[in-house]
Formats: C-alpha cells, sequence, structure tokens
C-alpha cells in the first residue's frame, strides 16, 4: 500500500533523545525502509536504519521491507511506496534515464537522493574444487548472477561484457538471490556466483565456513572496459572471509540511500541527519556501514538531492 509521510519534524527545536526536532503529538508519519534479500547487507543496515528512525523520532511508525533491491525499490518508491530505499549507483542511473531493459518501463523523475553512503564490492566467489581462477575459466561453467535485474545482476551484465563474456557461455545460468545461490554451490549444482554487496556479506562467510573457496580477480583494465563511471577499481582485503588469504582486486559499484519528491523536505532532512548522526549504530549491525563518510562523496548522486537533504548537507558546509 502506498505510505505517505504526512508531518514529520515541524516542531523545530524540541530536543530528543538522539538529537532531532520531536513530532507534532498527532502525527502520522510512515517510514518504509526498503532493503534487499535477507542474507545480503543492504537488509541488516535497513533494519538497523529502521530502528534508529523509531528511537529518533517518537510516534513514526517505521518498518523495514525486505525486497529484491535496487531495481525493485527504486520502481517502488517512484510510485510511493516507500520513504526510503537502499541502491546501486548505476541502477540508479538507469532509473533517472528511464532504461527500459534493465527494469524501468519510463524514466523515474520523483527520485531524489538523500546520501552516497559505502562501496558495493563485486564479489565473484566459486567454489574451489571447481577449479575456476579467473573471469576466463567461468567458460562452461554453472553460474549464479543475482536476482533477474536486480543490482547485483545489473553488475553482472556489464562485468562480464567487459571481460568478453555472456551468460550463453556459461553452461548454466541461474537468476537467484545470494542465499540461494550460495546454498546451491554447498550442494553441488553450481560452480559460482557473483554478489554485489559490502564487504563481509553474510552468505560468503557461510559458504567459506563450509567449504573452500576461491575469490576470483577482477583485473583494472577489465573495470576500464565497462565505460562506467560508476564502475571503480578497489581490492578485497585478505582474510574477509575464511580461507581468503590474500587480498583480491575487485570492482565496486557506490551504494545510495534514496528517497522521492512526495517526502516532505522535514521528513527528508530528518532521515538525513539521523543516519549521519547514528553511524556507530549501523556499524554495529554490518562493518559495511563503517565505509559511510560524512563528506563530500556523500553529496555525489547521478539524480538530484532532496532538498531536505541539501539543507542538511549545507549546515555541515559540504555544499
Amino acid at each position: 500500500m502506498t505510505r505517505r509521510v504526512l508531518a514529520l519534524c515541524t516542531a523545530a527545536g524540541l530536543g530528543i533523545g538522539l538529537g532531532l526536532a520531536a513530532l507534532p503529538a498527532k502525527a502520522e508519519t510512515f517510514i518504509t525502509v526498503l532493503t534487499g534479500g535477507t542474507s545480503g547487507v543492504y537488509y541488516p543496515l535497513g533494519v538497523a536504519l529502521s530502528n534508529v528512525y523509531g528511537k529518533a523520532l517518537p510516534g513514526a511508525k517505521v518498518t523495514a521491507q525486505a525486497t529484491k533491491a535496487s531495481v525493485e525499490n527504486l520502481n517502488l518508491l517512484q510510485a510511493g511506496r516507500g520513504e526510503i530505499g537502499f541502491t546501486l549507483g548505476d541502477s540508479l542511473s538507469d532509473a533517472w534515464k528511464g532504461n527500459e531493459e534493465v527494469g524501468f518501463k519510463q524514466k523515474l523523475d520523483k527520485l531524489r537522493t538523500i546520501a552516497a553512503i559505502y562501496p558495493n564490492y563485486i564479489q565473484i566467489v566459486a567454489a574451489k574444487e571447481s577449479g575456476i581462477k579467473t573471469l576466463a575459466d567461468l567458460k562452461g561453467k554453472r553460474v549464479s548472477v543475482g536476482a533477474p535485474k536486480s543490482g547485483t545482476e545489473l553488475n553482472a551484465r556489464a562485468i562480464f561484457g567487459a571481460a568478453g563474456l555472456t551468460y550463453k557461455d556459461f553452461a548454466k545460468t541461474e537468476y537467484l538471490p545470494f542465499g540461494e545461490s550460495v546454498d546451491l554451490i554447498k550442494n553441488r549444482q553450481l560452480d559460482a556466483t557473483l554478489i554485489s554487496a559490502g564487504l563481509g556479506v553474510a552468505a560468503i562467510k557461510d559458504l567459506s565456513s563450509s567449504q573452500e573457496i576461491t575469490v576470483v580477480s577482477i583485473p583494472a583494465d577489465i573495470v576500464q572496459k565497462v565505460g562506467d563511471a560508476a564502475y571503480i577499481t578497489e581490492t578485497i582485503p585478505a582474510g574477509t572471509y575464511p580461507g581468503q588469504t590474500e587480498a583480491v582486486p575487485t570492482a565496486a559499484v557506490r551504494n545510495l540511500l534514496v528517497s522521492h519528491s512526495g517526502v516532505s523536505d522535514d521528513a527528508a532532512y530528518a532521515m538525513t541527519r539521523t543516519l549521519f548522526e547514528n553511524l556507530d549504530a549501523l556499524a554495529a549491525a554490518h562493518v559495511a556501514a563503517k565505509q559511510i563518510k560524512l563528506d563530500q562523496t556523500a553529496t555525489q548522486s547521478p539524480v538530484p538531492l532532496h532538498p531536505g537533504a541539501i539543507k542538511y548537507f549545507k549546515e555541515k558546509g559540504l555544499m
């Protein structure tokens, strides 16, 4: 059902436990946080964010909703069926352009950014017994590329395409969420999966705790061949997962928190301020949040910032 923020923080200057203005006593406020699959990073961070909002905004009805992540979240926000959601930067760019091929039937012109947050690392993980060590070794193997038209699957298209691979090159292509992909690798029904998430994703930890894995390198020249500024070179540090003894070069795409133009400026300001005043609580929920910084990178987005977010960033001297 459509949820609309009716009022938020209109009583300026009334301090509460986490430093935000109090809601009017009779305000009915709905904040739905759109996340991702339960075995990824968006979900635990979204739950933590909803808990922070619930404590900071007395009277607000805050919920975290599991979704298929980026593409679904952006379509739901355009329709007003949520107030804030997680997305990958390349998916957000496609939504703003109205790229129908990846799941946007029209330009999603109501989207407004709250903040750019942590980078999503594109992590290609294979069962060691599969013999896969490089991207080229994936040819003829059984691979999961993420839920259909999810941010992960869009990343898979881009990276494999840059490496000269198509889905037809695989012996079998599955379109599955993280947890299901890992389960099939455990059962020897798949050889590898591509997961786009923050470091330390639960599904990979689960897999690497039960069997030996190989984290496949994505070389810098492949990242450059993608031809999209949203893709940057990064490194998965040694020891990120059990049995991973060496650092692995990879690609990354920045995540963002996005709202829409139907959310009031006061509400967007409150959500932005609460986010950055409670980073410790988010980091306690998942290590990926340790990379969220209140600096210039937080203001960078392929779509306009929400006026409420702009107000906060101006207060902090970032705009």
